[in-house]
């Protein structure tokens, strides 16, 4: 039994008494004193320039063609009047050349030298490689990435992603993506790293590796800044449609939502994008509690925070707690915003000054945002080389790197399903169907090569789509094409073409195996919500007729969210779930289909089986309800799909002896957790061991299970390795409901695959500092 509160050892009824925490960053006083030294000198004007940050796309005209050109006398009037400290974003939203970009930020910067004496900072969305970098690499998406569960797949890719930035004389990326992504019905899933708060931070932390390298004072030319995004709840609307209100419990914010970007901020990560909408009824732009107490100065924390596309406008537009642009900018930046993305418009610049000469936003309060974004552009390394690229950069676009974009996308998609159909045996015929069978678009989804993912197939010619990569690996004799179902190009991203089932169903009598390539075409951000989970109607009608000709379906699930298919799932011999895999995801599928690679990774979410039970894995114990007492029947039981890290492979793996190094621990303490895992195949395998912990009676209802710690290994056949995991028992504390760290006295069961050891807490603590 549980001694509620009786042996606490720490408790305060206020965060005041948190002593201050250490640098989330290190002080470098050299470089403070540049920082400095450059602040003294600058102008009002100056200062408020800095924070702000345009589109490029206004800075040029587009010809009869269609072709952007930049136009040097606005780009001129922008930065020598109004002092413009950032720009940001491909004209048109389309990736540019190399050569573009050098030519276009080299312009940009040799402008901004002239005029303010400061370099300018300018920012992409490369969020799974160069997205707007044309001829660079790019990567499975992050939801793919986190399927892997291995991090050094994230560290890797974001370190080729800086290198090929630089070379594009990009110095700043917004990313990694560290939102949770826990409701399936929310277009931006495929951004993020999953439902689980420590896939998101080992990710994100990775990232932060791979970005910045390990000094993050001092940036690398091959280097660059991260910004996390989007500060914090954005990834959980209550409606399920892009940036509308989250509606959070405080304990499960601060537990769960935070902590990814706690430990990114912690990781050195040097700037934060914001969510673009409210949580609980506050806007998080208009927030001071989230931006400056919560980061600023709780984590002690010198990095610079940017708002959103335009977001500052949406306090008086849209969220109505403002009157206007001015009174929007005033709550905005008193609230702890440095730097506001405002992409079309200056007046930031004159509503500021006038708020600054009213003595409505302090001098202090622009000092404070200004020395950020000085602080950035000196750890970039922007006033000693402000541009890149050119020589010493031979990488970009490599097959170095093409080869890694591979290994990585092998190591994301996940087996789900195999009733003895896999690998498939060279030799037999396939029908290959389905509207993602041939399109690239599909394989990359959003953010690739333009903002939606659409039109840039051009962009893309020389990858392989599925139907080119199975033509290769099986021989196109063998491979025959008719896809039943195909998407209207020209329409939103779920509209479709009429289908043509009857046309695929006949092509089927020459097959010996169907695959079915279902799922859903790119889409990003709000154009890409929807109204209904389910996979398409036309699509599933496909699978249920070509099931009646009695030949075996592979279906292959290529899909930025895990759509609905309970109805077709019992038809499907083998399911594979490629997610969002990349340009070289056709050709990982093909490898893993014909077994010339090893399926390894698993679901980085729960993959829901009905629309009414959109579970996390981490859910409340309570939530599984049996028949009640007396006359009602009272099912509540959760429904899935399939778990929370479920993924097959071609070999098997077998958990044994799992301990735990204390009976017994107090919050001080360390547990040193051990198990065995043995390859009980007959090839060679990788396996990702998850540690859970389950918290068996508390004050407030415990989750149901919680990931602890995860890791990757290697196995030959018959190989066994012993894992060790190192968890500090404070890890296995709760945010209570009066919003403080608890660990409390009382048993823990921790849990590897089937195998539990129990351990047991024998002193209650309470944090007296926000966090622990």
């Amino acid at each position: 039994m549980r001694k509620y509160f009786l042996a606490v050892v720490c408790c305060c009824s206020a965060w005041a008494a948190a002593q201050t925490a250490k640098p989330a960053i290190p002080r470098d006083e050299q470089l403070e004193a540049k920082v400095e030294k450059t602040l003294a000198k600058m102008t009002l004007d100056e200062k408020i320039g800095q924070m702000l940050e345009l589109n490029l796309d206004i800075m040029g005209t587009y010809d009869a063609s269609g072709k952007w050109k930049l136009n040097e006398t606005m780009l001129d009037t922008c930065i020598s009047k109004y002092k413009v400290g950032s720009l940001l974003n491909a004209p048109g939203t389309r990736a540019a050349t190399v050569e573009q970009w050098q030519e276009w930020i080299r312009l940009i910067q040799k402008k901004s030298m002239k005029h303010i004496g400061i370099p300018d900072v300018f920012g992409l969305d490369h969020n799974h490689g160069v997205t707007y970098t044309q001829g660079g690499t790019l990567f499975p998406q992050p939801i793919n990435i986190a399927a892997s569960f291995n991090t050094e797949l994230a560290r890797t890719g974001a370190q080729v992603t800086a290198y090929e930035s630089r070379a594009a004389n990009c110095p700043w990326v917004y990313n990694p993506v560290t939102d949770l992504g826990r409701d399936p019905r929310w277009s931006r899933i495929w951004e993020s790293f999953g439902e689980d708060p420590i896939v998101n931070a080992r990710m994100a932390e990775a990232e932060i590796m791979g970005y910045q390298g390990n000094d993050h004072n001092h940036l690398s030319r091959y280097n660059v800044a991260t910004s996390l995004k989007h500060y914090m709840g954005y990834g959980a609307p209550f409606t399920g449609k892009d940036r509308t209100p989250a509606y959070i419990a405080p304990n499960v914010l601060r537990e769960k939502y935070f902590e990814p970007f706690k430990a990114a901020v912690q990781a050195g990560a040097l700037t934060i994008m914001v969510n673009s909408s409210s949580i609980n009824g506050v806007p998080v732009h208009a927030s001071y509690e989230y931006l400056t107490q919560w980061l600023k100065k709780d984590l002690n924390w010198d990095g610079m925070i940017v708002t959103d596309w335009a977001d500052i406008n949406n306090l008086f537009t849209r969220e109505r707690v403002a009157k206007d642009k001015k009174d929007a900018i005033r709550i905005a930046i008193n609230a702890g915003i440095d730097m506001s993305m405002d992409p079309y418009s200056v007046e930031f610049c004159i509503l500021l000054k006038q708020l600054v000469n009213e003595g409505k936003v302090s001098q202090e309060r622009i000092d404070d945002a200004v020395r950020r974004i000085l602080r950035l552009k000196y750890r970039i390394g922007l006033f000693d080389e402000p541009n890149t690229g050119g020589k010493g950069y031979e990488k970009f676009g490599s097959q170095e790197h093409a080869d890694m974009a591979l290994r990585s996308a092998e190591e994301t998609e996940i087996l789900l399903k195999n009733e003895g159909i896999l690998p498939l045996a060279k030799g037999k015929k396939i029908l290959l169907t389905g509207p993602n069978a041939n399109q690239m678009r599909c394989l990359n989804g959003g953010w690739s090569y333009t903002w939606q993912g659409s039109k840039a197939e051009d962009l893309a010619e020389k990858y392989n789509t599925i139907y080119e990569a199975l033509c290769n690996k099986y021989g196109q004799e063998n491979v025959i094409l008719d896809q039943g179902v195909t998407y209207n190009e020209k329409g939103q991203y779920w509209e479709e073409n009429e289908p043509q089932i009857e046309k695929a169903v006949a092509a089927a009598a020459q097959a010996d195996v169907i695959i079915a390539c279902v799922g859903e075409n790119s889409y990003c951000e709000t154009p890409g919500n929807l109204t209904d989970l389910w996979m398409s109607e036309n699509q599933r009608n496909l699978v249920k007729a070509l099931a009646k000709t009695g030949k075996p379906i592979v279906l292959v699930l290529n899909e930025g969210r895990p759509r609905l298919i309970a109805d077709i799932e019992p038809l499907a011999k083998a399911i594979v779930h490629i997610m969002l895999p990349g340009n070289y995801g056709g050709d990982a599928l093909a490898n893993l289909l014909a077994g010339d690679a090893n399926f390894s990774a698993k679901l980085p979410y729960t993959y829901p089986k009905e629309i009414n039970s959109l579970a996390n894995y981490d859910y409340k114990v309570s939530e599984e309800v049996g028949t009640m007492t007396g006359a009602y029947n009272y099912d509540a039981k959760v429904s899935l799909q399939w778990p929370f890290g479920y993924g097959l492979s071609y070999t098997t793996f077998e958990y044994a002896n799992l301990k735990v190094d204390k009976a017994n621990f107090t919050a001080d303490d360390t547990l040193t957790v051990t198990v065995d895992v043995k390859n009980t195949g007959s090839r060679a395998g990788k396996e990702s061991v998850l540690l859970y912990s389950s918290d068996l009676i508390a004050s407030i209802v415990p989750d149901n299970k919680r990931l602890r710690c995860f890791t990757k290994i290697s196995l030959e056949p018959g190989e066994t390795k012993t894992v060790t995991f190192t968890l500090p028992a404070k890890d296995l504390a709760f945010v209570g409901a009066d919003g403080r760290w608890t660990l409390e006295e009382g048993d823990f069961l921790l849990r590897v695959a089937r195998l539990t050891a129990p351990t047991t807490c024998t002193k209650t603590k309470v944090w007296n500092t926000p966090n622990k």
